[in-house]
């Protein structure tokens, strides 16, 4: 019984996964314009930034239109099939779960942050311009901080 159901599913994923990822592409959220300083050291940090995604996973394309939206060029690693990029989810992130951001931080520690809520907030605060605290998005990417 057991193969039936998972042999179900996958045909359901199999018939489904086009229409996901049309529908992506097809509704792309515009991204912010920067000044070109201004992204030139948001592309210089996003440097030290992986996204370890499956393709046509909901919570994936979901990390990947915050990313549009907020223009960030952040190296996507495609972690379904076997390989170098669902080992070292596996191996270095602890667990086999996408969405996963790698954030490889300025003391060369590596952090794994999970759930395309956490990894949507934490991009929000670090890049976006339009923060809803106040502070600009030159503060929030160069790390200044307003008292």
């Amino acid at each position: 019984m057991r193969f039936l159901i998972r042999w179900f599913f996958r045909g359901v994923r199999l018939i489904l996964t086009p229409f996901m990822l049309i529908g992506e592409r097809l509704s792309r959220p515009r991204g912010i314009e920067r000044d070109p300083a201004d992204q030139a050291r948001v592309d210089e940090q996003t440097r030290h930034l992986a996204l370890y995604h499956f393709p046509a996973c909901p919570f994936c394309i979901r990390a990947r239109r915050t990313m549009q939206r907020l223009s960030l060029d952040i190296e996507l690693r495609n972690a379904q099939a076997a390989g170098p990029h669902r080992e070292a989810l596996q191996t270095e992130g602890g667990k086999l779960q996408v969405p996963c951001l790698r954030i490889e931080e300025p003391d060369g520690q590596v952090r794994w942050l999970y759930e395309s809520d956490a990894i949507g907030e934490y991009l929000r605060e670090r890049f976006d311009p339009n923060r809803p605290d106040g502070r600009s998005g030159d503060a929030a990417v160069s790390g200044d901080s307003h008292a």
